[in-house]
C-alpha cells in the first residue's frame, strides 16, 4: 500500500440554494489519533467546497467519534440530541457522525438517533462529501463502513490545526489482541506505510514552517513489522534527525512489548528526539496484565524506563492506568500502586474499567464492584499527584526551553501568562514582563521555572527583565497564516533573525552540566 494522492472533487452539496457554500464544523471526541483523522475530514470537506465554521450553528456537523470508553457512546448520543433541536430550526442542516464509534455501532446510530445523515467509518473518512450529497439527494441516511483500509489516511487533503506542530502517522491499525481494547476490531491490522513516504510528510511540513512533528501509532514502535524490519522504527528516529530545520521529534504511544534499546539509542543519541516517553503501564500486576493479554510484566516494564534514564537522566515518561479490570484484587492493586511509586510518572491518564462490548474482557467473571473501582481510582489519582507535583517541584529553579502554543492555557488572560511546552513535553506557564516583547506561537522562549504543580510549571521571572525570545520559521509561518486569515499582508519579523536550525543547546530539565551539553 502506497501514499498516491486522493483526489477530492467539487460537491453540488456544498453549494446552499443561495449559491453560497455551506459551512461545517467539527467536533472530536476521541484520542490524537481522531485530532489527526479531524484534520483530513476537514481537509476532504473543504477540498469539496465546503467552508469552516468555528460554531456548530453550521450547514453541516460532524462528530469524529473514539470508542476507546464506555462514555464515549453517552457523549455521542448528549452530542446528537442537542443538535436535534438546532437541527429542526436550522433548514438543510446536516449531521455526520465518524471515528471509531461509527466503526462499530454502524447503523445503530442512525436507529438511535434519526436525526443523523450520514454515518463513515475509519477506513473511508474521504468519502464523506460523497456521502452528504448522496443524503442531500436521497433525502435518507447514508451508512457507509468499510472493513478494511483501502489507501492511507494521509493521501486525502488536511488542514492542519497547528503552523507549528504537526501530526505524522507511520502506521494505522494494530495487531495485538489486548482483552479490554475494541480499536484493533475497528481500525483493522497493523499496516505500514514505507519510510520515504513518511519522512516526505515530515518534510512538507517543515517545508510550511512546522518545527516539531509527532508520529501516531496505534503501536508506534511495532513499525516495520508489515515489510520485516524489527530497527525501522529507530531507523526513522535517526532519519528524522536528518532533517534541518527540524526542532522536536514525538511519538505516540509505543507498546512495552516491543519496546527495544536500539530505540532506546536512537532516542538519546538524535539531537531533535524529545526527552520524553509516553509508556502505557494498564497494570501493575503481572497476573492482571496476563488476563490482559498484555505480554510484558511489572519487571520488565520497569527496566525499560531504567534503561531510558540511564541515557536520559531528565527524561519525563507518563503512562496509561486502567483500575478496576475484571478480577483484579486488593494484592492486584497494590502491585500497580507499588510500580507507579517506582516509576515516578511525571504524570498518568488513568481510567476506570468499562466494558466495550465485543472484547473478551466484557464477558470476564469477576467484574469488580463500582464503588470498590472508584476507592481505588481515588487512591491512585491521589499517588499520581503527589509523585507529579515533587517531579515539578524538582525542576524549580532550572532553564527550560518552551515552544510557545496557541490556546493551550486556559488561565492566560486571567493570570496575564502565556503557555507553551517544554523539551520533555510538561505544560509550562510563563510571564510577559511589562515592555517585553510578546512571543508568537512557534517561537522558543528560554525561562526558569519559579513553581511547580501538579499538572504544569510556572516561570514568572525577575520583574523587568526582558522575556528571552527565539523567533523562529514557525512564529513566522503563524504570522503568516494569521495575515492570510484576515487578508493582510505580513511584516518582516521583528526581534532579530529567524532561527533556521536546531537549537545549540538541548535541556530536557535542570540546567546544571548534563550529557546534553
Amino acid at each position: 500500500m502506497t501514499d498516491s494522492a486522493t483526489i477530492i472533487k467539487p460537491s453540488p452539496a456544498a453549494i446552499g440554494p443561495d449559491g453560497a457554500p455551506r459551512s461545517f464544523y467539527v467536533r472530536t471526541l476521541g484520542c490524537q489519533m481522531n485530532v489527526h483523522d479531524s484534520e483530513r475530514i476537514t481537509g476532504s470537506l473543504l477540498a469539496a467546497g465546503y467552508v469552516e465554521s468555528d460554531t456548530e450553528d453550521a450547514d453541516v456537523v460532524v462528530i469524529n467519534t473514539c470508542a476507546v470508553r464506555e462514555n464515549a457512546a453517552n457523549k455521542l448520543y448528549g452530542n446528537l440530541g442537542q443538535l436535534a433541536s438546532r437541527k429542526r430550526e436550522h433548514e438543510g442542516m446536516q449531521i455526520a457522525v465518524g471515528g471509531c464509534l461509527a466503526q462499530m455501532e454502524q447503523r445503530k446510530i442512525v436507529e438511535r438517533a434519526p436525526q443523523v445523515d450520514v454515518v463513515f467509518g475509519t477506513h473511508n473518512m474521504g468519502s464523506l462529501p460523497t456521502l452528504l450529497e448522496r443524503a442531500r439527494h436521497n433525502a435518507e441516511a447514508e451508512v457507509e463502513l468499510l472493513e478494511a483500509l483501502e489507501t492511507f489516511p494521509s493521501t486525502l487533503p488536511t488542514k492542519r490545526e497547528s503552523t507549528y506542530s504537526g501530526w505524522v502517522s507511520i502506521s494505522v491499525g494494530c495487531n495485538n489482541t489486548c482483552t479490554f481494547c475494541i480499536v484493533p476490531a475497528l481500525r483493522g491490522k497493523e499496516k505500514d506505510r514505507r519510510p520515504g513516504e513518511i519522512l516526505n510528510e515530515v518534510q512538507a511540513l517543515v517545508d510550511q514552517g512546522a518545527i516539531e512533528v509527532t508520529l501516531l501509532g496505534q503501536n508506534v514502535n511495532s513499525y516495520g513489522v508489515e515489510f520485516g524490519d524489527r530497527q525501522a522504527f529507530s531507523k526513522l528516529l535517526r532519519a528524522c534527525g536528518e532533517i534541518e530545520s527540524l526542532e522536536r521529534v514525538r511519538f505516540t504511544s509505543p507498546h512495552p512489548a516491543a519496546f527495544t534499546d536500539d530505540v532506546i539509542d536512537a532516542m538519546a543519541e538524535t539531537p531533535n528526539v524529545m526527552p520524553q516517553l509516553h509508556m502505557p503501564l494498564q497494570s501493575g500486576s503481572d497476573r492482571v496484565l496476563r488476563a490482559m493479554r498484555r505480554s510484558y510484566r511489572s519487571k520488565k516494564f520497569l527496566g525499560i524506563l531504567e534503561r531510558v534514564r540511564d541515557r536520559m537522566p531528565h527524561a519525563s515518561i507518563t503512562t496509561d492506568i486502567i483500575v478496576g479490570f475484571p478480577g483484579e484484587t486488593d494484592e492486584d492493586f497494590e502491585d500497580t500502586m507499588r510500580v507507579v511509586e517506582a516509576s515516578r510518572f511525571s504524570s498518568a491518564f488513568t481510567f476506570q474499567y468499562s466494558i466495550r462490548e465485543g472484547t473478551p474482557a466484557a464477558t470476564m467473571p469477576d467484574q469488580v464492584p463500582k464503588e470498590v473501582v472508584q476507592e481505588r481510582f481515588e487512591r491512585l489519582l491521589e499517588l499520581q499527584k503527589r509523585i507529579s507535583l515533587e517531579e515539578n517541584q524538582a525542576l524549580v529553579g532550572t532553564t527550560q526551553h518552551v515552544l510557545v502554543a496557541a490556546d493551550e492555557g486556559k488561565k492566560d488572560e486571567a493570570t496575564h501568562r502565556l503557555t507553551g511546552r517544554a523539551e520533555d513535553n510538561r505544560l509550562v506557564h510563563f510571564a510577559v514582563p511589562e515592555g517585553s516583547d510578546l512571543p508568537r506561537p512557534g517561537d522558543v522562549v528560554t525561562v526558569e521555572i519559579t513553581r511547580g504543580a501538579p499538572s504544569h510549571l510556572v516561570a514568572d521571572g525577575p520583574t523587568g527583565a526582558p522575556l528571552r525570545i527565539r523567533r523562529t520559521r514557525a512564529g513566522d509561518a503563524w504570522d503568516a497564516a494569521q495575515a492570510a486569515s484576515c487578508g493582510a499582508p505580513t511584516d518582516a519579523p521583528a526581534g532579530g533573525a529567524v532561527s533556521l536550525g536546531l537549537p545549540t543547546l538541548r535541556i530536557g530539565a535542570p540546567s546544571s552540566p548534563s550529557k546534553w551539553q
